[in-house]
């Protein structure tokens, strides 16, 4: 998508739907080589479809929630509330080049449009608080895309969201050496907590509890 100076476009964050995963994909793996983490990355159509996409249908924001960006040179058309979350209008000051444009163009918009990024997230809980929360796994903006505003916009409208909700807490990770995602986060108002380190089970070490409950590699007993 090529824009002209001071061209208005609309940023609007709909639900994905399953024949999007194409795109939902490309975008994971531009986002693990984006953070250096390709050689963990095996998402496919197949598994992202099985697990976001189940069937039945799960509700958004009580289950694994996906949310597309989609930008486009006119207003986004009315749709069902279920399917648009929110939208807002943009003004550049000088022509952005989108190469990707006609790659990222979903089949369900007839428009001129792209899809210019994703925010996965899930339901959580805060025994602290006593109240659910929501928990986001990434947030992702297409290169030609970022440093405008963009990501602010898909975190505020899932914050906007959990606060309509009555949830207690809006979370997620940031790698410790990524200063520039750090300070982004923190002029949002979000505290980056230093003294919580992320535990994991995956690969191997989750596997081998499937044949006892993992006591042979017990070191510590203090919980």
């Amino acid at each position: 998508m090529s824009l002209s100076s001071t061209t208005t476009i609309w940023a609007e964050l709909r639900h994905a739907d399953a024949s999007e995963v194409p795109f939902l994909r490309v975008m994971i793996h531009q986002l693990a080589n984006y953070v250096n983490l390709s050689h963990l990355c095996s998402a496919s159509d197949a598994s992202l479809l099985s697990s976001l996409f189940p069937s039945p249908p799960l509700p958004p924001f009580f289950s694994f929630t996906t949310l597309l960006l989609h930008l486009s040179s006119v207003p986004p058309l009315p749709s069902p509330q279920t399917l648009s979350i929110t939208s807002l209008s943009l003004s550049f000051p000088s022509p952005i080049a989108d190469p990707d444009r006609s790659a990222f163009s979903s089949p369900l918009r007839k428009d001129d449009h792209t899809i210019a990024g994703f925010i996965i997230c899930f339901p959580r809980y805060s025994t602290y608080l006593a109240k659910p929360g929501l928990h986001i796994e990434d947030v992702f903006v297409r290169e030609p895309w970022r440093r405008k505003g963009l990501g602010r916009f898909m975190i505020t409208a899932v914050a906007k969201k959990a606060a309509e909700m009555g949830m207690g807490r809006v979370e997620w990770c940031v790698l410790d050496w990524n200063s520039n995602a750090k300070a982004f986060y923190e002029s949002m108002g979000a505290v980056v907590l230093s003294e919580q380190r992320l535990c994991r089970f995956s690969g191997p070490a989750l596997e081998r509890f499937k044949s006892g409950n993992g006591e042979e590699r017990k070191e510590d007993d203090s919980m």
